[in-house]
């Protein structure tokens, strides 16, 4: 079982004298992927230069915005791929990273409908284009220029994820082998960001604490879990040809990994250090979001307590003494625990789940293993 304290990334190194390989450090992923990621971007420039200049700043968003990350969704796609394969060729690298183009998308749109401000401790792109078109003096509405651009950043996004995956030179039979579980990825994305925004409109009043974990976990498993780790991760084990029993128990793998990736995303929303997170302190509150930490928190706070949770959620002008209150309520509620503990079984459900994958090499299981801590790590 995973410790209920998982390491953070950092922590898993590189094993002297053994083949351990930090699954993000230890075959240089990180710098690989953002040379991969770099190279596209600069022949994107030369195929949009004949447009003209000022499209230069919606192809600086995105490279502004592919420009950091934990690349953990090429990592699921890399190692789902060297668990069943040999094989570490800069193709392989140029796969993995269309995941991180198709992330990209995911956030700019994430962004505009979240009406976010800070991404990454920067501006959201379309705050950044709507402070562009404010201080240019420009005709129409600034906000609804920033989201126009920031949507078209995102669909260039989901064009190149595309154009890079089918073009990573990868074998034409591994690309054909991984492309049905490459289409579903990017059709159940769209689905589960929009019960995302149907669950927000909602109301849940008239709803159960067993139906709203239920509506909860539905959203997490079609808006992150699938993409952020299930699907990569099967992309790359279908490439390299993993047997259809291999893939059963990768799914189950992928799909407890990712729920769990995504409460512990949620609990950082509430509890998680700025400096660490680069968004506001709180951010999921004012928002409004309907999370699993809330669904516990409104079905074990007391009377009082669960009037000022739904008294402060979706408040943009939430102060941080405001927010703390509600981070007190989550706690004292038990709503912070019982939710660890969902992490937690997550963690030993994926675990456990890769157990029972045969034929995986040592290397490939080792980083599958070591990527359940940092997935989930407390603090990234």
């Amino acid at each position: 079982m995973p410790p209920s304290d998982p390491p953070r990334a950092e922590q898993v190194e590189t094993l002297p004298g053994t083949e351990r390989l930090h699954p993000l450090d230890g075959v240089d992923l990180r710098r690989r992927v953002q040379q991969a990621l770099d190279e596209h971007v600069a022949r994107q420039r030369e195929v949009l230069a004949e447009v003209g200049a000022p499209v230069t700043e919606l192809v600086d968003a995105v490279a502004d915005l592919l420009s950091g990350g934990k690349r953990l969704r090429a990592a699921f796609l890399y190692w789902g791929h060297r668990a069943f394969s040999d094989d570490d060729s800069p193709a392989l690298v140029r796969a993995a990273s269309a995941m991180e183009v198709f992330q990209a998308a995911a956030l700019l749109h994430d962004d505009v409908m979240d009406n976010s401000d800070l991404r990454r401790g920067r501006p959201t792109a379309h705050r950044a284009f709507t402070t562009r078109h404010a201080e240019a003096g420009w005709a129409g509405g600034s906000a609804e220029f920033g989201q126009a651009a920031a949507i078209l950043a995102g669909d260039l996004c989901l064009n190149w994820c595309d154009e890079i995956f089918a073009g990573s030179g990868l074998p034409p039979e591994q690309t054909a082998r991984a492309r049905p579980v490459f289409d579903t990825m990017r059709t159940q994305l769209m689905g589960g960001q929009y019960l995302d925004v149907l669950q927000s409109a909602r109301d849940w009043t008239a709803l159960s604490h067993t139906e709203r974990i239920a509506q909860c976990r539905t959203v997490i498993r079609y808006k992150s879990a699938k993409y952020s780790v299930e699907h990569p991760l099967l992309i790359g084990a279908a490439a390299a040809g993993a047997p259809p029993e291999s893939m059963a128990s990768l799914s189950r793998y992928g799909l407890a990994l990712g729920e769990a990736f995504q409460l512990r995303d949620d609990v950082l929303g509430v509890f998680g250090d700025p400096a660490a997170t680069g968004k506001p302190a709180g951010d999921d509150l004012r928002e409004g979001k309907q999370t699993v930490l809330m669904a516990h928190a409104l079905e074990h706070g007391s009377a009082a307590d669960v009037t000022v949770l739904q008294g402060s959620q979706g408040r943009p002008d939430l102060t941080e003494v405001e927010v703390e209150a509600c981070r007190d309520i989550l706690r004292r509620s038990g709503a912070l625990a019982l939710t660890e503990e969902m992490i937690d079984a997550g963690c030993t459900q994926a675990c456990h789940a890769l157990e029972a994958v045969a034929g995986l090499r040592a290397q490939g299981r080792a980083a599958l293993e070591d990527l359940v801590a940092i997935s989930t790590a407390r603090a990234t």
